[in-house]
């Protein structure tokens, strides 16, 4: 079956351009190497500052714990995690 999250992230406003940066390359580096994640997509919001969220979709669920081993996640999260103001909300769904 396959899986989506959905994660939002409120980030600094010191380190939004750092930030996008960053996820980014996550996003670029997640679709070329990660064939059964479908979807890796960052997006910002229009109406609320330096709020992003995060979507990704997976053909099943054993592709999300191959992204979060991946050599590019344990690089990339890392500056991620430390460019935001709080706590990321992130919620698991079943496609159907």
């Amino acid at each position: 079956m396959q899986m989506a999250f959905i994660a939002k992230l409120v980030v600094k406003p010191e380190k939004v351009s750092e930030f996008e940066n960053v996820q980014r390359q996550l996003s670029d580096i997640t679709h070329d190497t990660e064939p059964d994640t479908l979807v890796y997509d960052f997006i910002k919001h229009r109406d609320q500052a330096n709020t992003y969220v995060v979507y990704s979709r997976c053909r099943h669920e054993a592709a999300s714990p191959t992204h979060q081993d991946s050599r590019s996640h344990e690089d990339l999260v890392p500056p991620i995690g430390e460019a935001l103001a709080e706590e990321m909300d992130r919620q698991f769904y079943d496609v159907v």
